[in-house]
């Protein structure tokens, strides 16, 4: 699973982020903490392995949206 996602930071004409980074990035990294969670209960329909693997890249992803929030405040050039 090596494909790359490309996340647009969603801003308005003066450079203002219209999405709350934060919140999405804590979003990803709950909703794959929560399937960990349900595999550890032992939910029967759920593939420890799979899970795992989708858990790290909603990580991931998550470094990758603060990474690019962070570069867009600091006034950094990201490419």
């Amino acid at each position: 699973m090596n494909r790359e996602v490309t996340l647009p930071l969603i801003v308005d004409d003066r450079g203002t982020l219209q999405v709350a980074a934060a919140d999405v990035s804590k979003l990803l990294r709950t909703v794959g903490g929560r399937w960990l969670h349900l595999v550890e209960a032992g939910a029967a329909d759920l593939d420890e392995d799979t899970v795992a693997a989708l858990t790290i890249e909603l990580a991931k992803l998550a470094d990758r949206i603060d990474v690019a929030c962070i570069a867009h405040s600091s006034g950094a050039v990201s490419g």
